[in-house]
């Protein structure tokens, strides 16, 4: 009887996107841990991002420019846009993935819960309130734009709650470090899948 040989990959991806209101190129690589590079002109966005590579174990590597004269609109829903994208393309097919992934993280007096499923489906249920607009130099009213366009471009179901917490910053960084934790689960390879597709249709 034959034995099964399991097919290895680079599971890594390089995305550039350019419009005449950003200019973003994010490197992720799926199964090697580094130390995240992420550059913006936004510390609190580069803080989540290095936040989400730490949790999530990726090695993530980003440069990000946009038109903050307009405001961050452009800029952070775009950063969503291209990290989706990225991880389509160092997914692949999807073969031999978890697909799913759930995690609910503390920081301190804060709760946030993440579910994903990597299913081919974009959607986003964001249940969130925030106290201020602004967290440092971070408009919070794009947090859900970046996640939304995170959603669309990689074609994933994204539920997300922020439980309670009184500090708008815990709040948005237990988010992040739920769904470094949670995408983590999703994209991890699931050894008696057997290299199938996760999904009774054959197909995400």
């Amino acid at each position: 009887m034959p034995k099964h040989k399991e097919i290895i990959r680079m599971r890594s991806a390089e995305v550039k996107r350019q419009t005449k209101e950003t200019n973003i190129k994010i490197k992720i690589n799926l199964d090697h841990s580094g130390k995240p590079q992420i550059t913006s002109k936004i510390g609190f966005l580069n803080h989540m991002l290095e936040t989400f590579a730490h949790h999530s174990l990726f090695e993530i590597n980003a440069d990000i420019k946009g038109d903050l004269h307009v405001d961050q609109h452009h800029l952070i829903e775009d950063t969503g846009i291209t990290f989706g994208e990225a991880f389509k393309k160092a997914l692949g097919n999807k073969r031999g993935i978890k697909r799913t992934g759930f995690f609910v993280y503390p920081m301190d007096e804060a709760l946030a819960m993440v579910v994903v499923d990597i299913s081919g489906r974009p959607f986003l249920k964001m249940d969130a309130k925030f106290k201020r607009k602004r967290v440092g130099d971070f408009d919070i009213d794009t947090l859900e734009d970046f996640f939304r366009g995170f959603v669309t471009s990689l074609c994933a179901t994204l539920h997300l709650r922020v439980y309670y917490g009184r500090s708008d910053h815990h709040k948005i960084e237990s988010i992040f470090k739920a769904f470094g934790k949670a995408m983590k689960d999703a994209c991890a390879m699931e050894p008696r899948m057997r290299n199938r597709i996760p999904s009774t249709k054959g197909k995400i």
